[in-house]
């Protein structure tokens, strides 16, 4: 089976106004004390982000998504409690409902961005949630990026958590893959054909002198650089644990059914680049809560009929890793209940404040609601 593991970043904010606060540096240095102490690998997990309002962390590669679940709590869990003993609080949001102010993180590789980019680089506050899944060689992983683009956006929608920028609302569901639209590295590509011809391309945009090194191509799906992994970089940071779950459960169906279409001879559907883009944009836009492209046709479709394509379509996968009966569980009850998007306006809505929305989804980030169990019944 393959392994799959999730990188979340989130977003460090003041408990009392739910405004980001820099202190990602101090946060760091605590959980490094406590991996010293023996607190485990909490110092290892944790990274600096590209602004000091941010923290990452990675879990290990698992096979079983109630272990990927629980260590996804455990990990938000140590955030908090560190971010606590600095004065500060975490929050899964994908962006900052409140105003904020540049606060990049010191070293050399963020100089040469904010040099390179300027204000892109400033204006990058935001919190995505990047699936890694196992394959066997590059050859492999090319065929699946070749293969899961136009299926992307779904993940997009379910995972958007991001509806306010600067004090207002945006009118989409993830602003945040809008502002990381912005760098001239990302977004969805081509099929590419062959290890050798992605490798060529990458390449020829590292040579070009506009991205400092492989690292920085931000394909929406793309080989990882560090790790044997396709890895997926559409989503947001998720409110809830469970939905990180449900994206990276569908996330390696995704791969395993491409990977054997692949091996079939199946070829891609072929989309072009820019039908592939007007299918992003749609789903950060409306989310669960309107009309999204369907992967097959590109054409208009209701969100749910959408997902619906997306369970039908890695079924067979699904069903090999035991996952079938909870994803469709899952997927039903997030549906129902809206993607972080549709719960943060339903906040303001009853508060009309947004740092209460923000002190929410604190709450929410902590565990306040309980991790379902990922075997059925």
């Amino acid at each position: 089976m393959r392994t799959v593991g999730v990188e979340e970043e989130l977003l460090l904010v003041e408990p009392d106004t739910g405004g980001p606060v820099a202190v990602s540096s101090a946060v760091l240095a605590g959980l490094t004390r406590c991996a010293a102490a023996g607190g485990g690998t909490c110092g290892e997990t944790f990274e600096k982000e590209l602004q000091g309002q941010q923290l990452e962390f990675g879990t290990r590669p698992q096979t079983d998504m109630d272990e990927l679940g629980a260590e996804i709590v455990r990990w938000r869990s140590e955030a908090a409690r560190h971010a606590a003993e600095v004065g500060a609080a975490v929050a899964a949001l994908a962006t900052s409902p409140l105003p904020f102010r540049p606060a990049l993180n010191v070293g050399a590789r963020y100089q040469w961005m904010e040099e390179q980019f300027g204000l892109t680089t400033l204006e990058q506050l935001t919190c995505g949630c990047h699936v890694h899944v196992s394959v066997d060689s590059d050859e492999e992983g090319v065929a699946v990026v070749d293969r899961i683009q136009p299926w992307l956006p779904i993940l997009t929608a379910l995972s958007g958590n991001s509806p306010y920028w600067q004090g207002h609302d945006s009118r989409y569901n993830s602003y945040r893959s809008r502002v990381w639209g912005r760098w001239p590295m990302s977004g969805p590509t081509a099929a590419f054909g062959s290890a050798e011809r992605y490798h060529a391309q990458v390449d020829d945009m590292v040579t070009s002198g506009v991205l400092r090194d492989r690292g920085m191509i931000y394909f929406d799906a793309r080989l990882s650089h560090r790790y044997p992994t396709v890895e997926i970089r559409v989503a947001d940071v998720c409110l809830e644990a469970t939905t990180t779950t449900l994206v990276a459960c569908l996330a390696r169906a995704l791969v395993e059914t491409a990977a054997l279409d692949w091996r079939a001879g199946r070829p891609p559907l072929g989309h072009g680049v820019s039908l592939l883009r007007l299918a992003a944009w749609r789903a950060a836009r409306s989310g669960l809560d309107s009309d999204l492209l369907h992967p097959v046709t590109m054409r208009p479709a209701p969100a749910q009929v959408v997902v619906r394509a997306l369970l039908d379509e890695v079924r067979d996968a699904l069903d090999s890793s035991d996952d079938l009966v909870w994803a469709r569980k899952a997927t039903a009850e997030h549906i129902a209940r809206g993607n972080g998007a549709r719960i943060q306006r339903a906040l303001f809505a009853e508060t009309g404040n947004l740092g209460a929305v923000v002190a929410a989804c604190v709450r929410r980030t902590q565990g306040e609601r309980e991790l379902r169990c990922m075997t059925a019944e």
